[in-house]
């Protein structure tokens, strides 16, 4: 029996981005489906981010097309996208470090009103997040790295998104740190949601993902399943620490 392909949920198609005269991405092409888990992976200045604050809305493209939800979306405002369901956690996670954690937690609500949603959103979040709870009250700016990084995925997932942007969500975390929100990634993508994941760690990246591609000098030089990807000889010699015999 043939297994269902699920559509698309974001298409990018000849997407170009240029930083004035520099032009940092230079022809993507990718593709997220429903329900997926699909990373980008590759060397630091590859165009990574560039392409996630594009879809996100934060930067402009220069040339071809952001296709989300069967829509164009080029010039659709950053606003307009995350009230469409698309969230974007930031390298460098982007909390506000003056606010306490409710507070940046309820940052993400900010384009919803229905309050009983909101509140069991809430509860979804610390039923996951177990230590956000337990800090509810703290300063966000206050708070330990991995603790950061929770707040700004759980802000995230109070927008309700229906895709998920996460650049570098182990950056310079412990590893049980690590290990708590890639539990949160699977349930959630299990639940229905589409991640397109930033991740340096090449390796952790390709292990959770169904389906990866690899970008090097603003263009994608392979792609394929998370499995083949981990795989393949010349992924293990550049990416992973490997080298080729």
């Amino acid at each position: 029996m043939a297994t269902e392909q699920k559509a698309p949920i974001l298409q990018l198609k000849d997407v170009q981005i240029a930083y004035g005269q520099i032009q940092a991405v230079k022809g993507v092409n990718l593709e997220v489906c429903s329900g997926e888990l699909v990373c980008l992976i590759g060397a630091n200045g590859a165009g990574k981010t560039t392409t996630l604050n594009a879809i996100a809305g934060l930067l402009p493209t220069k040339g071809g097309e952001l296709i989300y939800q069967g829509v164009n979306i080029n010039t659709l405002p950053t606003h307009l996208r995350l009230r469409q369901g698309i969230a974007l956690v930031p390298e460098g996670r982007g909390i506000f470090t003056r606010l306490t954690v409710e507070e940046n937690l309820r940052m993400g609500a900010y384009t919803r009103d229905d309050q009983e949603g909101i509140e069991a959103d809430l509860e979804r979040v610390f039923s996951m997040l177990p230590r956000v709870k337990e800090r509810l009250a703290q300063v966000a700016g206050t708070l330990s790295g991995g603790e950061q990084q929770m707040v700004a995925i759980g802000r995230a997932l109070l927008s309700r998104p229906k895709l998920l942007l996460l650049d570098e969500p182990s950056m310079g975390l412990a590893p049980l740190v690590i290990e708590t929100i890639f539990e949160v990634v699977q349930t959630v993508v299990k639940e229905g949601m589409s991640i397109l994941l930033v991740e340096q760690n090449a390796n952790l990246a390709l292990a959770f993902s169904q389906r990866g591609y690899v970008m090097d000098g603003g263009l994608i030089t392979l792609s394929g399943t998370g499995e083949a990807l981990l795989n393949d000889p010349k992924v293990r010699s550049a990416y992973l620490g490997e080298v080729e015999a």
